[in-house]
């Protein structure tokens, strides 16, 4: 079995959405890794949203371009990045009233906040941008 069946079964057969570089190391060198995951960004298998950080993805049909494959959409996305590095984040009162079912109004979008300290970068999936400059 080569480093791409591997890298890919394991991806395939995951419950998780987001993947990191370092998730790979077992399975093959650093720039093994590094080319499988070009490969597979390129096929449309991943999609890469920052430094290291991979995201399930398929084609859509209508424009040819890959999109999250994430149930919960870009917000759910954005919720397992930060769960994954380990920061403590706190979303804007209106969503957790919709998310806790205390409102029946359905923010456009989620506003997150935490501690630049712990976490200081910016990610883009599709039109979305995970941001503390919110």
């Amino acid at each position: 079995m080569t480093a791409v069946d591997r890298i890919y079964q394991k991806i395939k057969c995951s419950r998780r959405y987001v993947f990191e570089r370092k998730d790979f190391d077992n399975d093959a060198s650093y720039d093994q890794v590094g080319r499988v995951l070009k490969k597979l960004v390129d096929k449309g298998v991943l999609m890469k949203i920052g430094y290291g950080l991979y995201i399930k993805s398929t084609i859509n049909s209508l424009t040819n371009k890959p999109m999250p494959t994430h149930p919960g959409g870009t917000d759910a996305i954005m919720r397992e990045i930060l769960r994954l590095r380990g920061v403590d984040f706190e979303m804007d009162a209106m969503s957790l009233n919709s998310i806790n079912g205390e409102s029946t109004q359905i923010p456009a979008s989620i506003k997150y906040k935490w501690d630049p300290k712990f976490f200081n970068r910016n990610l883009k999936v599709g039109n979305r941008v995970l941001s503390n400059r919110q």
